[in-house]
This record gives C-alpha cells, sequence and structure tokens, in this order.
C-alpha cells in the first residue's frame, strides 16, 4: 500500500506548488498594485456604453456581428498555424489543396460581409 502512495507523491507536490504559487501570485499582485480608485475607474462600464437601467433597452446589433466576425476569423488562424508548421514536414498537395479550399471559402465570405456593410461602423 505504501509503494501506491509513493506513486501519487509527484502529483501531490504538483498541486502543492502550484497552489504555493498561485497563493502567491495573488498576494504579490495585492500587495505591488497601485490602489488608486476614482468614481470614473469603478464605474460600470458595457460595450462602449453607460450601464444600462433596463436589459429590454435596444442595443446595437453591430458588437454581435464584429464578434461573430472575430470568433470565425479566430478559428481560421487556429486551423492555419499548425497546417502552416507542418506544411513542409508531412503533408501532401491534397492537404495543400484543402486548406486553400478552406481559404478560399472564407475569403469569400469576407468579401461577403464587406459588401453588406457588416463591418462599416457609422
Amino acid at each position: 500500500m505504501d509503494a501506491l502512495l509513493l506513486d501519487y507523491l509527484p502529483i501531490l507536490i504538483f498541486f502543492g506548488i502550484a497552489a504555493a504559487l498561485g497563493v502567491g501570485f495573488m498576494a504579490a499582485a495585492f500587495v505591488i498594485a497601485p490602489s488608486n480608485p476614482d468614481p470614473e475607474k469603478v464605474s460600470t462600464y458595457e460595450c462602449g456604453f453607460e450601464a444600462f437601467d433596463d436589459a429590454r433597452m435596444k442595443f446595437d446589433i453591430r458588437f454581435y456581428l464584429v464578434a461573430i466576425l472575430f470568433i470565425i476569423f479566430d478559428l481560421e488562424v487556429a486551423f492555419l498555424f499548425p497546417w502552416a508548421v507542418t506544411l513542409r514536414e508531412s503533408l501532401g498537395a491534397f492537404e495543400f489543396w484543402s486548406m486553400m479550399v478552406f481559404l478560399t471559402v472564407l475569403t469569400i465570405g469576407f468579401i461577403y460581409e464587406l459588401k453588406k456593410g457588416a463591418l462599416d461602423w457609422e
């Protein structure tokens, strides 16, 4: 039974070090960080507007459009980076052209969004 417990000792040490580092970093930030709050700094800020009183007020849909476009093109980078890293080593023509099709579809979607004015902020 002691040998089984000794197998878990590195995990326990890892959790202890992680907890100590977390508490240490939070304590250091609490001690070192400047703290001079003023009314402007502690006021509620929400998506470029002052805080609302009513949740049923009209909200500009462009914030959501920009967020969705950001997510779409962020996912493009998430697919593109590993593909680019392994391109020279092991990818063949099929992988290359499938990524070109993927990028073409995203480019067409981006051009469509530009034509529709999704990124125009008036």
